[in-house]
Order: structure tokens, then C-alpha cells, then sequence
């Protein structure tokens, strides 16, 4: 793993978190103290995050917000990138996928544009923008608008069931052997209830996610049929996941 891998990692843990020990970036990073207490003096002195006894803090600065027109600014945006290509790899001409919300699921989105292929979202950005293109065939499922997520949630028991796809594409805010863990509760109820009626479960994390576990577990690993994530991921996670069935891509 290089600096600039383990230095994204580290900020990454101290937007979920906030504070992070000397001993846990240890262990998160595989790294030994020196190590550790290098990079956290780095980034204190780039003014990235504040440096304390046994730690480090994280900097209340406003973090910009990625966008359909920028992208690129969403966190491991590159990764995030050979993940999108390497899931449009899977749709075949004709099928029908489910694509769930995030920055991953809008580049993945990205990529199917254009193809003949009918997406089902419930994610607005990626639907405004599939619509914009003009592709062929965008399903939109129905509900009350939920601002903070730019998503559609439908009352429970509603047509969610009339909808099924080949694939449902989705994300979370950790993977380990147990499984996806979502942290937002509506949406990941919503997404539920979707699982009955698609063929295959993908799941789709940048290398950062492997090994969090926080929130509700969305899907258990013999739910998912494939998991596609960067080839930084943690090995030992992975293995695991394959040891139950899982076919894993790492690129």
C-alpha cells in the first residue's frame, strides 16, 4: 500500500469517526507505529487533520460534495471508476438491472448509458441523467421524494414487487465475511425489499469499505452473488467471502 493510499484511508476513517487511535490506524493499515505516527504528523502538517496525544482528530472542514457535474471529486473517484467498467461488463444486451444510489452506482450508470439495456433506479441524479442522454429505457420507481438522499422511498408493501431485474447494483458503508452493511435505515429497507425480485445481487465498494462494519447488515455474504471492489481491499476479508460462495473482482 502506498503513502497516499494509507493517507486517504486514514481521512476516510476520521470522516466516519472523527478520532482514530495510533493503535487502530496501526491495525486498520497493517503498519507498524513508526509508520503510523509518520503519516499522522504528514497530514497534520498539510493541515488535512489535527494531530493529539495518541491520535488524530478530524478537521470540521466542509468536505465538497460530488455532483453528476463533478464527479470527480467523489472519495476514491478513480477506483470507484474500474469498479463502474468492470460491473457494466456483466449486463448483457436485453437484461434489466436495478442500480441503487451513491457515486459509484452514477458512474456505473455512466457506463450502461447508451447500451440496450432498461434500468430501474430510484436514485433521481442517475435517472435525470439517463433521461438527458436519452436512453431507450429507464424505469423510475415511484414514492415520496427524500431530499437529503435525491431518492424516491414508496410506502411499505407498495410496487416495489412489480419491478425485477437481472442484476441489482448497489453499495454500502462496509463489507466483511458477515456481509454489506448499510448505515441509512430508509434506503436500506427500501433496497430490501427489491431483493426478492432481481436474479443477482452485486455489490459494489471501493478497497476503503472492506472491513467496516457499521450500520444495519443489508445482505449476508450468501446473498451476493458477486462483490467488485479495488485490489487494495483486505485479502483475508475476501478470501473469506469466496470460501462462501462469493465471486469476487478485484481491479
Amino acid at each position: 500500500m502506498t503513502e497516499a493510499q494509507r493517507h486517504q484511508i486514514l481521512l476516510e476513517l476520521l470522516a466516519q469517526t472523527g478520532f482514530v487511535t495510533v493503535g487502530q490506524v496501526i491495525t486498520r493499515l497493517g503498519i507498524s507505529p513508526a509508520t503510523a505516527r509518520r503519516d499522522i504528523n504528514k497530514l497534520d502538517e498539510s493541515g488535512k487533520l489535527k494531530k493529539v496525544r495518541n491520535g488524530a482528530e478530524a478537521i470540521n472542514q466542509p468536505r465538497p460534495r460530488w455532483s453528476p457535474m463533478n464527479i470527480h471529486q467523489a472519495l476514491n473517484h478513480d477506483e470507484k471508476v474500474r469498479i463502474a467498467r468492470a460491473a457494466s461488463q456483466l449486463v448483457m444486451p436485453g437484461e434489466s438491472v436495478v442500480i441503487n444510489c451513491g457515486s459509484t452506482a452514477f458512474l456505473l450508470g455512466q457506463e450502461i448509458c447508451g447500451k440496450p439495456v432498461q434500468i430501474i433506479t430510484n436514485y433521481l441524479p442517475l435517472a435525470n441523467y439517463l433521461i438527458d442522454q436519452e436512453h431507450e429505457s429507464v424505469i423510475i420507481m415511484g414514492g415520496q421524494y427524500n431530499k437529503s438522499h435525491a431518492i424516491t422511498l414508496s410506502p411499505q408493501g407498495s410496487e416495489n414487487s412489480l419491478y425485477a431485474g437481472h442484476w441489482m447494483f448497489t453499495s454500502g458503508r462496509g463489507l466483511t465475511a458477515e456481509g454489506l452493511y448499510k448505515t441509512d435505515m430508509l434506503t436500506a429497507m427500501a433496497e430490501q425489499k427489491m431483493l426478492n425480485v432481481v436474479g443477482k445481487l452485486a455489490v459494489l465498494v471501493d478497497s476503503s469499505k472492506v472491513g467496516e462494519r457499521a450500520g444495519m447488515l443489508f445482505s449476508r455474504a450468501d446473498e451476493i452473488a458477486m462483490v467488485i471492489t479495488g485490489k487494495q481491499a483486505d485479502p483475508e476479508i475476501l478470501s473469506k467471502l469466496e470460501e462462501q460462495g462469493v465471486q469476487v473482482l478485484r481491479v
